[in-house]
């Protein structure tokens, strides 16, 4: 299985975003509340062009919360596409 990288870079805009979660449904919602404040929390994902640590650069499928107050925080890469 390959390690997704923990430091990246997010090229351009993301597509086909979605939102998977929303506030109580969010598994580690205490958590977000503690370190970036209360307010109406979202788990979102979508597909972007990301450059990983060594350079290359890739499609991927991201994933992240997002509060209007605080903005887009804790973003991963699920998945690599190509």
């Amino acid at each position: 299985m390959l390690e997704m990288a923990k430091d990246f870079e997010i090229i351009g805009d993301i597509a086909n975003v979605e939102t998977i979660a929303v506030g109580s449904t969010i598994r580690v919602i205490k958590r977000l509340k503690r370190f970036y404040g209360d307010g109406r929390w979202r788990k979102l994902k979508g597909i972007a062009k990301v450059r990983l640590p060594d350079g290359t650069v890739c499609k991927a499928e991201v994933h992240w919360y997002e509060m209007s107050a605080v903005g887009r925080k804790e973003c991963k890469i699920k998945r690599i596409l190509s």
